[in-house]
């Protein structure tokens, strides 16, 4: 697998972007979808990835940049076959490896709240992201989950192991 920073405008991507928010339609109400839509990926705030294998486009993912110390993880799909295969975990890894690279302090994100996003909070979660309270332009809404991941110079920060002063690091995932 092959994870790399490129435009949105392929025409396989466009597919699995314009499934993904169809999806997002279908299982939330429209005033709770968030999903960037093509031309908003395309902006200098945005970098965007695809996971593919020669052929084959798996899956994709963005960061939105907030602020000088803060980004938003947006527009993260895995194409149908290529399931639980590790492209989500893959695909995050890089966005957060890239957020550190950056300086970022947080990293945020937003997504469901119902039974269908389980497997999406679950990957979140693995990834040291905990619940957090609505961020930038968000507002509370029961459809949405808010997660957050502190990070610092040496990578994500788990909140929960922080004590006296003395932060340990998530071990990577699959450890």
């Amino acid at each position: 697998m092959r994870i790399v920073a490129e435009s949105p405008d392929h025409p396989e991507v466009r597919a699995l972007l314009a499934e993904h928010l169809e999806e997002m339609l279908r299982t939330s109400p429209a005033e709770s979808v968030h999903a960037l839509d093509l031309d908003r990926l395309k902006q200098p705030d945005v970098t965007f990835w695809t996971a593919r294998e020669p052929g084959s486009l798996l899956g994709c993912g963005a960061l939105k940049q907030l602020s000088a110390t803060s980004g938003e993880i947006k527009s993260m799909r895995t194409a149908g076959g290529a399931r639980r295969r590790g492209v989500a975990g893959a695909i995050l890894g890089e966005i957060v490896r890239e957020a550190g690279t950056r300086g970022y302090r947080s990293l945020f994100l937003e997504t469901g709240s119902q039974d269908f996003f389980a497997p999406a909070r679950r990957l979140y979660r693995a990834h040291g992201f905990t619940e957090a309270e609505p961020f930038a332009d968000y507002s509370a809404d029961p459809h949405s989950v808010f997660m957050a991941l502190r990070l610092d110079s040496n990578g994500p920060v788990s909140p929960a192991s922080t004590t006296h002063g003395r932060t340990s690091r998530n071990p990577p995932a699959g450890h």
